[in-house]
């Protein structure tokens, strides 16, 4: 089968398209594939990573608001459908997928207007402007929130849940701790705020450092590599606590995630497919500073089922930050009854049902 994919803008796209090659791979070794991004997207150095085959068009996002930029765009969207057309027609896929961003849109779309069977994959449980203009042309819409199905045309939705859930399991919870430098046998919080880190919540950890190192438990705090060294002098100044490690940046999250007790983060979508598969309790912080604030919708789809504690961003301190952790740490009922419902919620086959999702396409064509 030959399968083009595209995504792109955050990893929050890339990683479930990613996850996605990775296993249709496993099922079928002679499965090619074209990625389509675009040339200065994240996308453009994580996928030729992969080997898997990249090419690029130029689109930008349309704003909100009344601008002149969104004439440009609709310029652009329009060469960009005329030269996915040329790609598509060179390497005649079976199947075409977008798993979000901008630069879906022309290529979904071609490909729609092309007679080549299409999926869409919305991660989060609000869709984007993107998803939804193309859920007008496209076979299929995958969800991964049940919130997200009102959005799009009832007879094309799917629940699949995101890939990236799948490539989580199975991992060495012992090696992902002893690769940070946490301790085997003490209870661990791991908390990050993403791949660039987030003020806020660095704020909140560095308030939080002296009460922190009188815990029974260990803190594992991600930074990001912007704010790391700013975070690293202020924990000296406070006498770098011993149960607290401090991290720019961590490239095998899997397996950390899978040898932590709780874990305190914003509300991605990758993220909250990740901590559910596992079944992982959390503290989410939704992040302010997204489209139609679908970060606590996400948040709200696991702390409704009590899975997650939702700690929105203005309430944050040190002092909420450590009250709201020691509440659920300190509490193995809590703990183990949060990681239950996680558990629940989670969907670890994700990627084989997207896949069969793709494959019930082909077959109908």
């Amino acid at each position: 089968m030959r399968i083009a994919i595209s995504g792109g803008g955050t990893g929050g796209h890339i990683y479930p398209a990613l996850a996605l090659v990775r296993e249709i791979q496993k099922k079928d070794p002679t499965a090619e594939f074209l990625y389509i991004g675009t040339e200065k997207g994240l996308e453009s150095n994580l996928v030729p990573r992969e080997n898997i085959p990249f090419a690029s068009i130029h689109i930008t996002g349309f704003r909100r608001k009344l601008s002149f930029e969104n004439i440009k765009t609709i310029w652009r969207f329009l060469a960009g459908v005329r030269k996915s057309k040329a790609l598509l027609k060179e390497f005649k896929p079976d199947v075409v997928i977008g798993t979000g961003g901008y630069v879906c849109g022309p290529v979904v779309y071609a490909a729609a207007k092309l007679n080549i069977p299409t999926v869409i994959h919305e991660q989060n449980s609000i869709p984007g402007l993107t998803n939804k203009f193309l859920s007008r042309y496209v076979n299929k819409v995958a969800i991964c929130f049940e919130e997200a199905a009102s959005f799009f045309p009832k007879e094309k939705v799917v629940f699949t849940g995101n890939p990236r859930a799948s490539e989580v399991l199975g991992r060495d919870g012992i090696k992902g701790r002893l690769s940070t430098g946490l301790k085997i046998g003490m209870p661990a919080v791991l908390i990050f705020g993403g791949s660039r880190g987030a003020r806020p919540i660095n704020e909140a950890v560095v308030q939080s450092l002296g009460e922190f190192a009188s815990k029974p438990y260990q803190v594992l705090y991600v930074t990001g590599d912007v704010h790391y060294e700013d975070v690293r002098k202020e924990a000296e100044l406070l006498g770098s606590p011993d149960n607290v490690i401090i991290k720019p940046f961590i490239h095998n999250m899997p397996e950390v995630l899978a040898g932590v007790d709780l874990v305190v983060s914003r509300a991605g979508a990758t993220t909250l497919a990740e901590l559910t598969s596992l079944g992982i309790p959390s503290v989410l912080i939704p992040s302010p500073y997204v489209t139609e604030n679908h970060q606590e919708k996400n948040a709200l789809a696991l702390s409704t089922k009590g899975a997650a504690k939702l700690l929105v961003e203005t309430a944050l301190s040190g002092k909420k930050l450590v009250s709201t952790i020691d509440g659920i740490i300190l509490n193995k009922e809590k703990l183990a009854e949060m990681g239950r419902e996680a558990k629940e919620l989670g969907v670890p086959d994700a990627a084989s049902r997207l896949y069969k999702t793709m494959l019930e396409l082909v077959s109908q064509k």
